[in-house]
């Protein structure tokens, strides 16, 4: 596991430990949070003050064929009041995110750096968020990194009411062209919707 400082670059993520962490410290400017994305690696913290950077090995992702929509989902997507719109409120998408209850978390990764450091990769047409609407209120989304070469790498959902944000997730697959989807660690709910886990070194070829 190597050290950062705001200049040197990452270590190979051969080196990364056996649960992930390659590196820890540099900061979460547009550059080096791309160069990340581009190499397999992801932040994930706690502390504004210490950054941690992963390369977990299997990763977690999902293949857009073979998205499991269940019967139940399926009605749900066929007769729904719900709007899926696509980067037209990513700071409310990425705040909500940041401040939804989650089962065995004290409090939120995304923290005020890490927003503010997302929402400028967004004005850069980087990030891209994924909101979901019941009668004009956000009630669903989510959001993720875009790297421009087919695959995206989802960061973060939250939802506000039953199964507004597998609408927006499933709804984003189904009306885009990504060849991967990352989610970089496992979940229950992820896996439900066909995710799996894949060796690192066959992820890294998606992202060349």
């Amino acid at each position: 596991m190597d050290f950062l400082n705001t200049s040197n670059n990452f270590p190979d993520v051969s080196q990364a430990t056996e649960d992930g962490l390659l590196a820890v410290g540099g900061d979460l400017s547009p550059e080096r949070l791309l160069d990340a994305y581009q190499k397999g690696i992801f932040p994930w913290f706690e502390d504004d003050n210490t950054i941690l950077w992963w390369s977990p090995d299997p990763r977690f992702v999902l293949f857009p064929e073979d998205l499991k929509v269940s019967k139940s989902m399926k009605q749900v997507l066929r007769n729904t009041d719900f709007e899926v719109t696509v980067n037209t409120n990513f700071e409310a998408v990425i705040n909500a995110c940041a401040a939804a209850n989650r089962p065995g978390q004290d409090d939120t990764w995304i923290t005020k750096g890490m927003i503010e450091a997302y929402t400028k990769l967004n004005q850069l047409g980087y990030a891209k968020s994924i909101e979901v609407w019941l009668d004009k209120e956000l009630v669903g989304g989510l959001y993720g990194i875009d790297l421009n070469n087919g695959v995206f790498c989802g960061e973060s959902m939250f939802t506000k009411v039953s199964n507004a944000s597998k609408v927006g997730f499933i709804s984003f697959i189904q009306n885009t062209n990504y060849k991967l989807i990352d989610c970089q660690v496992y979940t229950n709910h992820l896996e439900s919707l066909g995710a799996i886990d894949i060796p690192r070194y066959q992820f890294l070829k998606y992202l060349i």
